[in-house]
This record gives C-alpha cells, sequence and structure tokens, in this order.
C-alpha cells in the first residue's frame, strides 16, 4: 500500500508516419531550435520541414555517446544562437544530449554540480527548455525518460543527470524510422528495450501502474526482437518494439532499474561497449543470480515476479524458472552478441566495476542485495 507517483512526457504521439506531423506539432513551441542528431543523412528532410514552417534550426551532429564536453558543448551552441527549443533525432545518445543541453542551459553552474555519483547530485532548480525527442532506435526509451546518462572520462564511468524537468515536452515515435536499422542494432538497442522492461517489473519498487506497462513491453519484446532482427521491414514486429522501448522508458522514469544497469553504466565508461550489447549480455546472468538468491533467502515476491516474467515471456512453454534463463541465454546467443571479454574486459577490472557499480541508483532497485562475490560471479559468466 505504498504511495507511488508517476510522470512522462507532457505529450506522446506513437504511429507509423507521426514523424511527418513534428514540423506542425512544434511550431507552436518556439521559432529558434537546436537539432541535436546523429545522422544529417537521415534528418536532412525533417530540418528543411521544420524550418518551412518558420523555425529556424541551429544544428548540432553527434558522432558518439554523450560525455561531458560533448554536453557543454551543445549547451553552449543553445545558448549562444538564443534558441528556445530543442529537438533532439536519433538513438538515445541524440535524445540525452539534447536534454542534458536543454536542462544545463536554463541552470547555471558546472555540470558537475548535478551530476550523480561523481558530481554534487543537487536538483535542478529550474525547468528545461522545452525538448521534443523523436528516437530512430527502439531500445532506450530515451523520449520519455527524467535523464540523460553522460560519461565522464576522468573517471572513466558514466552516470545520469536526473530531473523531472528534463521529461520531453513532446515524444514522437514512428516505427517506419526503426525499418533501416541493421540486424546487429536492431539486437542490442532491442535488449536494452527488453531489460528496461524486465528491471523495473521485478525491482524493490515497483508500482500498479509500471507494473503493467512492463507487462505490455516484456510481451511484445519476446515475441517481436527475433523478427525484427530477421526482417527489418517487418512491419508488426517493428512496431512492437517501438512500443516495448517506450514502455521501457515510461517504466524506469517511474520505478527503478537493477544491476544489469548498475553494472552497464561503469563497462560503458571505461571501454568502448555499446550499452545495449551489454545489458543484453548481463541480462541472462543477472536473472540467474537474483533468482538464486531469492530462492536462497526467501524471496517470495521476487520469485513470483520473474515466474510471471517467465510466463509472460514463454507462454504456455513455461515450464519454471530454469526455462525463462534458459530463454535469456538462447535469445542473446541467437542474436550473437559479443562477450564482454571482446570489449577488453579482464578478471582484473571487476573489482573497480563492482565497486562502482554498488554506488550508482540501479544497483539500489535490484530486488535481492547482491555482494561483491555474486557480482563477480556475474561478470565471470559475462565476459
Amino acid at each position: 500500500m505504498e504511495r507511488f507517483e508517476f510522470a512522462t512526457a507532457n505529450r506522446i504521439v506513437f504511429g507509423p508516419g507521426t514523424c511527418a506531423e513534428v514540423p506542425s506539432l512544434i511550431a507552436p513551441l518556439g521559432k529558434r531550435a537546436l537539432f541535436v542528431t546523429d545522422s544529417l543523412e537521415r534528418s536532412a528532410w525533417l530540418r528543411d520541414a521544420v524550418q518551412a514552417v518558420g523555425v529556424e534550426v541551429v544544428l548540432v551532429c553527434i558522432e558518439k555517446e554523450p560525455d561531458i564536453d560533448l554536453v557543454l558543448l551543445a549547451t553552449q551552441n543553445l545558448q549562444q544562437s538564443n534558441c528556445d527549443l530543442v529537438i533532439g533525432f536519433g538513438g538515445g545518445s541524440a535524445l540525452d544530449t539534447a536534454k542534458a543541453a536543454a536542462a544545463l542551459a536554463a541552470n547555471p553552474g558546472d555540470p558537475l554540480d548535478y551530476l550523480e555519483v561523481v558530481g554534487k547530485g543537487q536538483p535542478l532548480r529550474f525547468p528545461s527548455l522545452p525538448v521534443i525527442a523523436i528516437p530512430t532506435t527502439a531500445g532506450t526509451g530515451s523520449e520519455v525518460t527524467r535523464n540523460a546518462v553522460i560519461a565522464v572520462p576522468e573517471r572513466r564511468v558514466k552516470v545520469s543527470l536526473r530531473s523531472p524537468f528534463m521529461l520531453p515536452r513532446l515524444a514522437v515515435v514512428d516505427p517506419e524510422l526503426t525499418y533501416s536499422l541493421p540486424p546487429a542494432l536492431t539486437a542490442s538497442t532491442g535488449l536494452d528495450a527488453l531489460t528496461q522492461c524486465i528491471e523495473p517489473f521485478v525491482c524493490n519498487t515497483p508500482n500498479p501502474l509500471t507494473d503493467a506497462i512492463c507487462r505490455e513491453g516484456i510481451r511484445r519484446a519476446a515475441r517481436s526482437l527475433r523478427r525484427a532482427c530477421e526482417d527489418g521491414l517487418d512491419r508488426a514486429a517493428r512496431y512492437d518494439m517501438c512500443v516495448a522501448s517506450l514502455c521501457g522508458g515510461l517504466a524506469l522514469a517511474n520505478a527503478r532499474l537493477g544491476a544489469v544497469h548498475g553494472l552497464a553504466g561503469p563497462i560503458g565508461g571505461m571501454f568502448p561497449a555499446p550499452h545495449g550489447a551489454v545489458c543484453g549480455r548481463l541480462l541472462p546472468e543477472v536473472v540467474e543470480m537474483n533468482v538464486r538468491v531469492a530462492q536462497a533467502q526467501g524471496h517470495d515476491e521476487t520469485l513470483r515476479r520473474y515466474e510471471e516474467v517467465g510466463q509472460l515471456v514463454l507462454g504456455k512453454a513455461y515450464q519454471g524458472l530454469p526455462s525463462l534463463t534458459r530463454w535469456l541465454h538462447e535469445i542473446v546467443e541467437a542474436m550473437s552478441l559479443p562477450r564482454l571479454a571482446a570489449y577488453g574486459i579482464r578478471p582484473e577490472d571487476f573489482p573497480i566495476i563492482i565497486a562502482q557499480a554498488q554506488k550508482a541508483s540501479s544497483m539500489k532497485g535490484n530486488p535481492v542485495p547482491l555482494y561483491d562475490n555474486d557480482l563477480i560471479d556475474v561478470l565471470k559468466n559475462a565476459c
């Protein structure tokens, strides 16, 4: 009977072809837009369409995941050009950069004043500039989350800038934008989406709304991830994966994540490892470890929730928790995800990864406490 809150983007527009509606939707929101994208070619038509309705565009093209320097550069461009709104078009990196710049432009001071773990973690005092978030991948759910993940290279870690003020004003999710994603990117982002539906469902602070959203996302990702990888033009599968990604974003913004994301943050900060691929490789190992600890310690509610995940994923084929972990291992192998060792991770790196992970807000949401030896086993098995 706990209290809970639920917050999301001011407006979500979802469906094939909806990206064409963006110019008319954003015209009332501002007159000069910082346009953050990870693809000049794919975004050219939208930039032209936005300018055609009288909104000036200041372009920022990013080629990597956001770090402090990149976010500061985007923020300076935003301030110096007197933009009054921000458009993010691309994968999670483009959307997170857009959200972070919009927040920092409205809140004076050093970014480290506001960053978790490595900074002061102070709350943002002022609302962000309006953000319009348009994802071109189906994975991060960043279009409806209240945080941006930022790398801090000198500390070799990724951390979050987080505030309810960072929720986008408008999220436009158009499955047609994902049709051209190659199989490897479809797999890694799709496994991120699946993880972000499972972890909030089993976390230690779920609520009735996120439970319902997670159930829908898990079911859709389970039935459509392989199909989307095998045939990028499978419209129904692409639709399902965009719904799953959106569900994951809605859920993680209003519940918590877990050890998969707790470990993925430090790994992504220390090694050139794609976030979704890391999450996918860690997911079956963390589920196995959580189940083992829950069984040993009598966490019946955790076990019940994992049982439900298994039923959502496998339907009538579900035959107990081992069948869930077996399915997770099988889909990761079917997606041909590299093992973590392929990114240069070695056993001597485990202590620092774990030390950083234990500080992460995601780890605090894990349904059972995992100690250093547990996490060493997880990393060994994922490498």
